[in-house]
């Protein structure tokens, strides 16, 4: 099989031939169908993330096909259409998922990442972390959903049921976020990059209430703030703009410092919280909801052989909605 491998973070990826994996007990093969690019993809190749990987095959956001079923399991089946995301693993025994927060697992592993992931033609996936794909989504539409979606799911719930969300950082998570919010008839303030017009015509074409630069302040106090984009900056922004008692949610797993603030902007019961990693049960929630909305994605589709070039894209914010890779 072809895949697309990081020998040295920091460097571009190499085309490389492998042999097709095996799955062992407990997993599946699967012949990969799309994997969206996440901003998570970036900061793996960059080696922003610590332990920084050698000779790993990122992507985390994959639809595939089961090739093989491995030894033990029982709920899948060979041509059954599946979804990965970026938990790949969990031990089920730490304190952590004995609570049943296995997102936050001391022995936690993860596609494209410590587990070679779907910038490849096939890939081997713990079939407890595999979830059937709803109806009604192409290959390419459906992957963003798995982690974009995901994440941006999971940050919605902890930004409770206020009716005013701000979103900082218009880009694949948001535009899903925007418009599962809606839904639940939420009104949406998006905050993207100082003079980012077409970001914001995106957003206002999802049905945001206002698009701005995130230097702006919004016409009306919000409830709660989500930041999708990666600069710790946004922090203090999004405090002065959320009333008192709202909350702020960083929504990546990294992200440049924050830079000290008065405190009087996070005074009033204000917080400031992080989202880390998901669980097996937001994926069955959102999946569910998905068709419902129905949550729209777009996406620009790359050849496998291209997963720079995306990452590039990505990276110089030239993308509206999600990168896919399609093998």
């Amino acid at each position: 099989m072809r895949a697309m491998v990081l020998k040295t973070p920091g460097r571009p990826l190499e085309l490389e031939e492998r042999d097709v994996p095996y799955p062992g007990a407990g997993q599946l093969l699967l012949k990969v169908k799309a994997c969206a690019v996440c901003r998570t993809d970036l900061h793996v190749a960059d080696g922003d993330l610590r332990p920084r990987c050698e000779q790993i095959v990122p992507g985390h956001e994959i639809i595939g096909e089961v090739a093989t079923v491995g030894g033990g399991v029982e709920d899948f089946e060979e041509g059954q259409r599946v979804g990965v995301g970026w938990l790949g693993y969990t031990c089920g025994e730490c304190e952590y998922c004995k609570r049943g927060e296995e997102n936050l697992c001391d022995h936690a592993k993860f596609t494209g990442y410590q587990i070679d992931g779907g910038f490849a033609e096939y890939a081997v996936a713990d079939a407890r972390y595999c979830f059937p794909v709803p109806d009604g989504y192409s290959d390419a539409a459906a992957a963003p959903l798995m982690c974009a979606g995901l994440i941006g799911y999971r940050a919605l719930k902890m930004a409770g049921r206020g009716r005013a969300l701000g979103i900082y950082g218009f880009g694949a998570a948001a535009h899903i976020a925007a418009q599962v919010a809606m839904h639940e008839a939420r009104n949406v303030f998006a905050f993207t990059r100082p003079g980012d017009t077409a970001a914001q015509a995106f957003a206002r074409s999802v049905g945001c209430t206002w698009a701005g630069g995130a230097d702006e302040r919004p016409s009306t106090p919000l409830d709660a703030a989500i930041i999708f984009a990666p600069a710790g900056e946004l922090v203090p922004a999004a405090l002065q703009s959320v009333r008192k008692g709202g909350v702020v949610i960083c929504g990546g797993i990294h992200m440049s410092d924050i830079p000290s603030f008065q405190y009087n902007i996070l005074w009033g019961e204000r917080t400031v919280r992080s989202v880390a990693n998901l669980t097996r049960r937001d994926a069955l929630e959102f999946l569910a909801l998905a068709p419902k909305v129905p949550v729209k994605t777009t996406v620009q589709t790359f050849p496998l052989a291209q997963a720079n070039e995306a990452l590039a894209a990505l990276r110089e914010g030239r993308l509206t909605g999600a990168a896919v890779l399609v093998p």
